[in-house]
């Protein structure tokens, strides 16, 4: 029998690895700002190529590329008509790769995916309606391809993230949700940070947390206190860029190198974030402490490589098949590399 979400948690460390956008268009996939996930028709291979090499670096979670799959998203690129056999391609791919895992583990969870409507305004009972009725239609999907779970995700107003937990909890799937605060301390219709996330929890939210939009620094925080507040499973996805004090969020984060070839838009999202990279030792001591605080879902989000997945599966204890490789393993060799040779 596969077990559940709840039953792993309850056990230890889980890793989800999303972060698909980004990379896929760095492979050579996907159109940078637009980011419409057609690749799961376009080129199915290759985001099942990229699921395997995630699964590889350990993910325990199969995260059906979903994310602006939606038919607000659709409609602005003129392909709504595409809309279901995008998302049943995504789920029908995500789900192959995790009925095959690797090296005889556990099957790895479907997952399936929301996210932000894009059209969700305050007090707007119109916009709000149609946000729901997009998350039903692609949760619905998502129950008739067999996902094992439902994450909804970088939700930046509280009220949406609490319509998108009522329509996942209506298909009686477990739920995943994540806020993703802009750079303010609080969500854009009001809710403090921390009020936003104890009320996911008191609604029922299986696991609760926080991804996207903030790196290691500027997330972590947040966490310390969210984890103080709410006692259910709690999850941390950050970005793999460094978000500062100063710019808590990668939407208008400096490049300090003195690049010489700026971006054409003159700001460094979302091509030119390579020179505010985490490496791998700093994400290595975030999901360090965040296992230590006891947050158990894990993953990276935006900028996400397979080896930082790999680095928040070791950091909470985890040997995947990627481990292999790591360099902490092969002193010896490296040692061996002219660079090195004393």
């Amino acid at each position: 029998m596969k077990k559940s979400l709840i039953e792993r948690l309850d056990q230890g460390p889980v890793i989800c690895a999303e972060g698909f956008l980004f990379e896929l268009e760095k492979r050579g996939y996907m159109s940078a700002g637009e980011f419409a996930p057609m690749v799961a028709l376009e080129n199915p291979n290759a985001l099942e190529n990229l699921h395997r090499d995630f699964q590889h670096a350990g993910s325990d979670i199969v995260l059906a590329f979903t994310y602006n799959g939606h038919r607000e998203k659709l409609r602005e690129i003129g392909k709504e008509n595409l809309l279901e056999p995008l998302n049943r391609s995504a789920l029908q791919i995500a789900k192959k790769v995790a009925n095959n895992p690797i090296n005889g583990s556990d099957i790895n969870l479907l997952a399936g995916n929301i996210s932000h409507s894009n059209i969700w305004k305050q007090d707007d009972h119109e916009s709000q309606l149609k946000a729901e009725k997009m998350f039903s239609e692609m949760v619905g999907w998502a129950v008739e391809e067999g996902a094992d779970m439902i994450m909804g995700e970088t939700f930046f107003y509280a009220e949406e993230a609490f319509k998108a937990l009522e329509v996942i909890q209506q298909s009686g799937l477990p739920s995943v949700i994540n806020i993703a605060p802009m750079a303010e301390d609080y969500m854009q219709d009001g809710y403090s940070i921390i009020d936003t996330c104890k009320e996911l929890e008191q609604r029922g939210a299986n696991v609760v947390g926080m991804n996207c939009f903030r790196g290691p620094a500027t997330m972590m925080p947040y966490l310390r206190k969210i984890r103080k507040q709410i006692t259910c499973h709690m999850s941390a996805l950050p970005l793999a860029f460094r978000t500062t004090e100063e710019n808590p969020t990668y939407f208008n984060l400096p490049d300090t190198n003195r690049c010489a070839c700026p971006a054409p838009g003159g700001k460094t999202f979302p091509t030119a974030l390579d020179p505010m990279y985490c490496n791998r030792y700093e994400m290595r001591e975030f999901f360090k402490e965040a296992h230590e605080m006891g947050i158990n879902f894990l993953g990276v989000c935006c900028g996400a490589t397979p080896m930082h997945q790999r680095e928040a599966a070791e950091a909470a204890g985890l040997i995947v098949p990627a481990s292999k490789y790591r360099e902490i393993e092969m002193q010896s060799e490296i040692a061996n590399h002219p660079m090195y040779d004393n």
